[in-house]
């Protein structure tokens, strides 16, 4: 089975001395070597935080996983990956769930062997309790601001709240454009390539990656429901 190695350590002190780094990387070495898997490559992300997707390497490697380049990717620890509940749930769906095999070398998560897939399912059905309880929770306070007519949730791409009321800026028209692209059979990559190579920066100022174009269609389809 060939795979990607995915590292990644939070501070830049971390990504200056390389203790962390060469931790990881000897850690994935060693576990392919014992499992017989081929690591086409260890991508890495330096002084990057857990609290996004959006990361160079991350990305770098889902990408090799859509592309057919490889068949699985091996991590050091979930926290490696991310520590978003969100963002787990959203990876097991996307990729690791059927598509594609998850090694975790801490957790001894192994998606190619039943026990491993149990782990998975026990992680998805945690996820997924987790945000019925914080639904539960927040339900009827947010009920009442919505009967009030105040918006609702954070304030994404192209918008803005002007007097509690949810309005649309210039940047609209990009997703107006992602969505027009998207009508036309464009992939979530080729709408992301076209944004950064047209110069476009996303909400935070970064590069456009194919999970937030998904983001912004989904969000879309949400407002408009």
């Amino acid at each position: 089975m060939k795979a990607i190695g995915y590292i990644r350590v939070s501070t830049e002190e971390q990504a200056t001395q390389g203790v962390s780094l060469d931790a990881q990387k000897a850690k994935l070495e060693a576990y392919a070597g014992l499992y017989d898997i081929e690591l086409v490559d260890i991508v890495i992300d330096a002084g990057q935080s857990a609290k996004s997707l959006e990361r160079p390497g991350l990305q770098k490697a889902l990408g090799m996983l859509d592309s057919g380049e490889v068949e699985a990717m091996v991590i050091v620890k979930l926290d490696r990956l991310t520590r978003s509940v969100k963002d787990l749930d959203w990876l097991l769906e996307n990729y690791f769930a059927d598509k594609f095999s998850l090694m975790s070398v801490s957790e001894q998560v192994d998606t190619r062997t039943a026990s491993g897939r149990l782990v998975l399912n026990v992680l998805m059905s945690v996820a997924q309790w987790e945000r019925e309880t914080i639904g539960e929770r927040t339900s009827a306070a947010l009920q009442h601001k919505k009967s009030q007519g105040e918006h609702i949730g954070g304030v994404g791409f192209g918008y803005k709240v002007t007097g509690k009321k949810l309005t649309k800026t210039k940047e609209h028209k990009t997703v107006e454009a992602i969505q027009r692209l998207r009508s036309e059979g464009k992939t979530l990559q080729a709408i992301a390539n076209h944004l950064n190579s047209e110069g476009i920066k996303t909400q935070r100022g970064g590069r456009w990656y194919p999970m937030t174009v998904s983001n912004i269609i989904k969000r879309e389809e949400r407002l408009t429901a």
